[in-house]
């Protein structure tokens, strides 16, 4: 019998990669704080006697798999990530590892027997705090994303994700080396929501439809340093002037159009108080209803943007870092799930390797638990205990009826 439930798992795992100063955390991927977890999550799974799998990159997997189970039989995968935004909040991600074991648990504790496998996955580099792409773990475990594109990629110090690997003894996808998604069958993510429609629903659990298309474009602005007292401002080249023209213009658009842009990171170069920038660099974040819609916002951010540039003098180039097309969830499996408990169905505007696991072809859904302030990627994130228990409750009837003789 486990003696772990909910309540000390999360006590267990709530000090790990915690910033004593702002308390949010810092749990990069192939980090120590994230390898912590990692490592937290492992003996979980062996402390229920769980097998565990893991791929050269760090994605974990862990499976009961009751004796006697053909091995054709098509598996029942739930799970999320460990790791965080910078100065994230608690909740996002490690809320659906941890309910999904003490799932588990609750399924035993009745006398479950299932009928197919049931997995618990830990992805990693879900948020893409550390190398740009976000859902890089699950992208690249379905192949949304190849190693040869993936290798090349460095993080704000200029690792290169083969070195971060390394040093945690990490090799990247291997030629031969079995998926960990192999006989998956379906997927399962809990996560606390991102907003306050279950608020303002007043319920504690709620089923996703859809998840909006988003994207991660990097805006490159060049001018030309000079002294910052020295310099006419009618002589500058100034690139800051072109950014922070186009942060307003984005805000504006995505404003009038019922949609998101954020411009949440800048570097400056040389970032010195007394002199003109020579380069900014800047990074959009966008999401919309539709993929029409966000190409429209894009393409008016990046005309208003260039035509500024060539007032200010300066140059602009704008890539695509990492662009995801609306999900839409299986609406049969979702209909199936919310039924039981009456759970509303509704659309998400956060991306999630649910959505890079549906995109490849997985059957997938997912369920939210209430968060009372709506407060994401923030120190502030917060659920109740009672409603995270209510999420697993509603995590392990989804198992059943997935995992029982009813599918």
């Amino acid at each position: 019998m486990i003696l772990s439930d909910f309540e000390s798992m999360w006590r267990d795992l709530l000090p790990l990669g915690r910033s004593a100063a702002s308390g949010g955390y810092f749990r990069q991927p192939w980090t120590s704080p994230e390898r912590e977890a990692r490592a937290w999550f492992v003996a979980e799974a062996e402390a229920r006697g769980l097998e565990v799998r893991r791929d050269g990159l760090g994605n974990l997997v862990a499976w009961w798999r009751p004796v006697g189970l053909d091995e054709a039989t098509e598996a029942v995968l739930t799970g999320s990530h460990l790791d965080s935004v910078l100065d994230g909040g608690a909740y996002d991600g490690p809320l659906g590892v941890v309910s999904a074991l003490a799932a588990l648990d609750l399924l035993r504790s009745r006398g479950f027997e299932p009928d197919r496998p049931i997995g618990v996955g830990a992805f990693v580099e879900e948020e893409g705090s550390r190398f740009g792409i976000a859902c890089l773990g699950s992208r690249l475990l379905t192949g949304a994303t190849s190693w040869d594109q993936a290798r090349e990629l460095r993080d704000r110090d200029g690792v290169r994700l083969p070195d971060a690997l390394a040093a945690e003894d990490l090799h990247g996808p291997g030629p031969g080396e079995g998926g960990l998604l192999d006989g998956v069958g379906c997927f399962v993510e809990l996560h606390v929501e991102q907003g306050r429609d279950l608020v303002h629903r007043d319920v504690a659990v709620g089923v996703a439809s859809a998840i909006w298309p988003h994207g991660r474009y990097r805006f490159d602005f060049a001018g030309e340093a000079n002294h910052a007292g020295t310099t006419r401002m009618e002589d500058r080249r100034d690139p800051m002037l072109s950014y922070a023209m186009t942060a307003l213009a984005a805000n504006k658009q995505a404003r009038t159009r019922g949609q998101r842009a954020t411009f949440g990171r800048v570097d400056v170069r040389p970032n010195g108080t007394n002199a003109v920038p020579s380069h900014v660099t800047a990074w959009l974040d966008a999401r919309a209803e539709s993929g029409e819609e966000l190409d429209a916002l894009l393409t008016d951010v990046s005309r208003q943007a260039q035509e500024r540039a060539e007032r200010d003098g300066t140059s602009l180039k704008v890539t695509a870092e990492s662009v995801s097309g609306e999900v839409r969830f299986d609406p049969d499996l979702a209909a199936r799930i919310a039924a039981p408990g009456g759970w509303p169905v509704i659309p998400t505007m956060a991306g999630h390797d649910a959505g890079v696991l549906s995109a490849s072809g997985i059957p997938t859904a997912m369920l939210f638990v209430r968060n009372p302030t709506g407060v994401s990627h923030s120190p502030a994130e917060h659920a109740e205990t009672a409603d995270c228990l209510a999420g697993v409750d509603a995590l392990a009837d989804t198992l059943a009826l997935l995992a029982g003789g009813d599918r």
